[in-house]
């Protein structure tokens, strides 16, 4: 899964992770206004948000709605390698066998499942990014923005920083396989209606306190996707038997785990 170029929201960690590294930015102070930052590197604003939320999860930045002198980012802490392990695993994860990440996936959110599945976390962004997802007019790349956004925000919802933080590093990896098997669907629509479900059938075990199920609900959810996108990426039958040993294999792994 090669990708050089950096995604935007990458380009806005890096500004502000050299910002941090040569004094240009401290505890205390406060990011540059989300419009102007935007305008200065020339992305959209969304990703100087997406990017926001990642200092959030690294616990670099505290953010705080409204307006006046207390509204927006605020430094909290000078990363002392966070940033930048998160970064780097950002460039090595495009580089990883596509079987390891849907393995790591399956073992972190399995264990984010059963973990939410045990208390009452507030899941109303989750439910909100489900219900956006219901549009009918989404393209495959908006729907799909919106699913890495849903698990991810399981992840933070479990309040686990260091799941967050891997979790938003394997992002970019974890985009390219899904955008490049949507592509290859046969129809995208029967695909999309069936994420749809399998979202709600693990809001919905998460939701019942049931463990087991919001577990198992995972993991059929990821390797499902995953094998029918290496099947419609190599379509092949050494293909299909080594995707059928990698989900056997990652099965094993968030068993055993």
């Amino acid at each position: 899964m090669p990708n050089s170029a950096p995604r935007a929201w990458q380009v806005v960690l890096e500004r502000i992770e050299s910002d941090l590294r040569d004094g240009r930015l401290s505890p205390g102070d406060r990011l540059t206004p989300e419009r102007e930052l935007a305008a200065q590197l020339g992305v959209g604003r969304s990703s100087v948000r997406e990017a926001v939320r990642v200092l959030e999860v690294l616990g670099v930045v505290r953010t705080a709605t409204g307006s006046g002198p207390t509204a927006g980012a605020m430094i909290v802490t000078t990363p002392r390698g966070g940033l930048a392990a998160f970064l780097r695993l950002q460039v090595a994860a495009n580089g990883f066998p596509l079987t390891d990440v849907v393995r790591t996936r399956i073992v972190l959110e399995c264990d984010v499942a059963e973990r939410l599945s045990a208390t009452d976390a507030d899941l109303g962004e989750i439910v909100g990014i489900l219900d956006a997802m219901d549009a009918e007019t989404l393209t495959s790349e908006e729907f799909l923005a919106l699913d890495a956004r849903f698990h991810q925000s399981l992840a933070e919802a479990s309040g686990n920083a260091v799941v967050s933080a891997m979790m938003a590093g394997l992002r970019s990896s974890i985009e390219a396989y899904t955008q490049a098997g949507a592509a290859k669907l046969d129809s995208w629509s029967v695909g999309a209606d069936r994420l749809r479900h399998e979202h709600r059938r693990i809001v919905d075990a998460v939701s019942r306190g049931d463990a087991d199920g919001a577990r198992e609900a995972v993991r059929r959810h990821i390797t499902d996707y995953y094998t029918e996108v290496a099947q419609a990426l190599s379509p092949s039958d050494a293909a299909e038997a080594a995707v059928g040993d990698a989900a056997r294999a990652a099965v094993r792994a968030s068993t055993t785990t």
